[in-house]
């Protein structure tokens, strides 16, 4: 997988820095990372797996004392030997579910609650719900956008969240999302 490359300049909502990247979030000098998970906490195979394997079984180990998780949830665990301090997991919604921009907005409103209450400064989210649960790039680009600029625009200690996408068309459709925002916008990826 390629390295994080970040694309400026970028926008501040509220007193927070937000930042667009394409790469691997596991990477990411940050105090936290979002990892959309299971209601059961598995870590399982693809990105869990890669967690898993790479912070440790300290992590899954913590996970199996929390879970289950209801719907919508977050919970915060160690990220055991990453580059991160914790995990924030999430159980957002999957597609075709009803409501997907109601709930993906709770999920994400959760996990900014949960950074907030370790006293987190950087936080990077992945593009939530896209990939394996099937939600559209678009519709989490969207959301999310709206999710931050709602939560950032208010007092909050966080001072840099990064959205980390995986590829070319996830970067687009956030970086479509982000220019519709009226706090500014992301340069066309070069």
């Amino acid at each position: 997988m390629e390295a994080a490359v970040a694309f400026d300049p970028q926008i501040t909502l509220g007193n927070t820095v937000v930042r667009l990247v394409k790469g691997d979030i596991t990477e990411l000098e940050v105090d936290a990372f979002v990892f959309y998970a299971q209601h059961d906490l598995a870590l399982g195979s693809g990105f869990g797996g890669m967690i898993g394997l790479r912070g440790g079984a300290s992590i899954q180990k913590e996970l199996d004392e929390m879970a289950p998780v209801g719907h919508l949830e977050a919970v915060v665990s160690g990220a055991g030997k990453l580059k991160a301090e914790y995990i924030i997991h999430a159980v957002g919604p999957r597609f075709r579910e009803d409501n997907i921009e109601t709930k993906l907005s709770t999920t994400m409103e959760n996990c900014l609650l949960r950074a907030e209450e370790k006293g987190l400064n950087t936080l990077a989210f992945p593009a939530m719900g896209a990939g394996y649960y099937g939600i559209p790039a678009a519709v989490s680009a969207t959301v999310m956008r709206a999710a931050l600029e709602a939560h950032l625009s208010e007092e909050s200690g966080l001072e840099e969240v990064i959205v980390c996408v995986l590829d070319t068309p996830q970067f687009n459709a956030f970086e479509a999302a982000f220019k519709a925002a009226s706090h500014g916008a992301f340069p066309a990826q070069s």
